[in-house]
């Protein structure tokens, strides 16, 4: 069976979405784009094979920590893992995204290799 490596990203700055999609599809993944977290929610419901999410935390609307809430109560959602991005490299951050239903953190701007080591833990 192939592996799923299609790698949803959810963010609402286009020009981080144009570098992570650079940096992973170099990598051999495949990655699909939503600019905040209803349309990240969206793609979920309709792409069945997304890997992973990467979500941006602070964005208008619907953030990313209400987009993970919202994933945990869906039966179909709930067991995609999603890596928190943030700018907010504060002290605890890291704790309030895990928390809050992520499963791995990586600080804006983001450490490749660390997002790669992430990635393929879930992937």
């Amino acid at each position: 069976m192939e592996t799923r490596k299609k790698v949803l990203i959810i963010d609402d700055d286009n020009r981080n979405i144009f570098a992570l999609t650079a940096v992973l599809k170099s990598k051999g993944y495949q990655c699909l784009s939503a600019i905040g977290g209803e349309e990240g929610l969206q793609l979920m419901e309709e792409q069945k094979d997304i890997a992973v999410v990467l979500m941006d935390m602070m964005m208008p609307g619907m953030d990313g920590y209400e987009a993970i809430a919202k994933m945990s109560q869906d039966p179909e959602l709930k067991s995609i893992p999603v890596i928190a991005v943030t700018a907010q490299a504060m002290l605890g951050d890291r704790e309030r995204c895990l928390n809050a239903g992520a499963v791995g953190y990586v600080s804006k701007p983001i450490n490749v290799d660390s997002l790669t080591d992430l990635l393929v833990k879930y992937i």
